[in-house]
């Protein structure tokens, strides 16, 4: 893996991977160690909510749509190609390829199938800055971008989520095997653990921003907060394995079964719209923008609807949290692979070169 491209990740994102581990590790010791835990974090709960999970989830959102210039989506929208090519990407062939991976793979596992389904309908809202910065991609363009997917699911995630996990499995002859969850639930889960973080991170751009300049806010206020998302996403983890007893015990073998079709679905998502943003004609840095944004998934709102609507010891719950574990080693490699396109297959001065020689001899020496 490129050196220099894991030096220019901060601290916290280089090893976010362990850090994940970590948190899960010592929820599980803290759940088999502390037979009182689980009583004790169940007295802080509203019906089927635990607040200390909500709470962390909320906090989590909070940051990544802070960081969102909702002020720039001006600028998607003056490209229509372009926003077109994204919205079919993000909206159309991400959902179905992860929802075919996941009817492929986990079948047999309703509950993991459901949560790889909501983790191909969330869209990346947050880390993929991070990767189109380093892959050296359109920082202004992916800005409009992650703004636009942002407030297309606040609006539509609910709906996408009830048609993919309720409605399509039926088709397959999965109707017995799926979870029954009804619009109204995942809509109220939306609202709550998107729609409050939304409301807040847009009103604290705005209001900051008039007051104290976009300067301090980009480079005072957003690096204060940034690190709340990585700390409330390990609560949050440390809580939801604590409060998981043995069913951890399937964790290894688990992990490896879930992690197959999420690694199938970055790397043929990302090479595929490298290749249509090449035939669009978009030169290299809004090609990698493009690709990043739809390879990209926003793992935090699939927790937190999977713990919403299916509760916090479902295999739903447990597949979101594998999600940044395979995606963060992931993205760092394809990062690495649009370096390579750049410097072997495209030109000078934003001028694009060919990539289709890159899909046709793809394994050959």
């Amino acid at each position: 893996m490129n050196t220099q491209v894991m030096s220019r990740l901060s601290f916290l994102d280089r090893f976010l991977t362990l850090w994940i581990f970590t948190a899960m590790l010592i929820g599980v010791a803290a759940g088999w160690a502390l037979p009182g835990i689980v009583p004790f974090l169940n007295r802080f709960s509203v019906g089927t909510t635990s607040i200390p999970i909500a709470v962390g989830l909320i906090l989590m959102m909070y940051p990544p749509l802070a960081k969102v210039r909702y002020e720039e989506l001006g600028e998607v929208f003056r490209n229509k190609k372009i926003l077109a090519l994204s919205l079919v990407q993000n909206w159309v062939i991400g959902p179905l390829l992860m929802f075919a991976l996941a009817v492929i793979f986990l079948r047999g596992y309703p509950e993991y199938m459901a949560g790889l389904i909501m983790i191909g309908l969330a869209r990346c809202i947050a880390m993929v800055i991070v990767w189109n910065e380093l892959a050296k991609g359109d920082t202004e363009y992916a800005a409009g971008l992650v703004a636009f997917n942002s407030v297309f699911q606040v609006f539509f995630y609910s709906v996408y989520a009830w048609m993919f996990v309720t409605k399509l499995p039926e088709w397959f002859g999965l109707q017995g095997s799926v979870v029954n969850v009804s619009i109204r639930d995942i809509a109220r889960s939306v609202f709550i653990y998107l729609g409050i973080p939304f409301l807040a991170g847009m009103i604290t751009r705005f209001v900051l921003v008039r007051a104290r300049g976009k300067q301090w806010y980009e480079k005072s206020f957003i690096p204060r907060i940034s690190p709340i998302t990585l700390i409330a996403l390990l609560f949050t983890i440390v809580v939801m394995f604590s409060l998981k007893g043995g069913y951890i015990v399937r964790l290894p073998l688990d992990v490896v079964r879930i992690a197959i079709p999420l690694l199938i679905y970055f790397v043929v998502m990302f090479l595929l719209s490298f290749y249509m943003g090449q035939k669009l004609g978009a030169d290299y840095s809004k090609t990698a923008t493009l690709s990043f944004t739809a390879a990209s998934n926003n793992f935090e709102l699939a927790i937190a609807v999977a713990v919403a609507v299916f509760r916090i010891n479902s295999g739903a719950a447990f597949t979101a949290v594998i999600g940044p574990l395979v995606e963060v080693p992931a993205l760092i490699g394809l990062v690495n692979v649009a370096l390579y396109f750049q410097r072997r297959y495209f030109r000078e001065h934003g001028a694009t070169a060919k990539i289709m020689p890159v899909l046709e001899t793809a394994g050959k020496p």
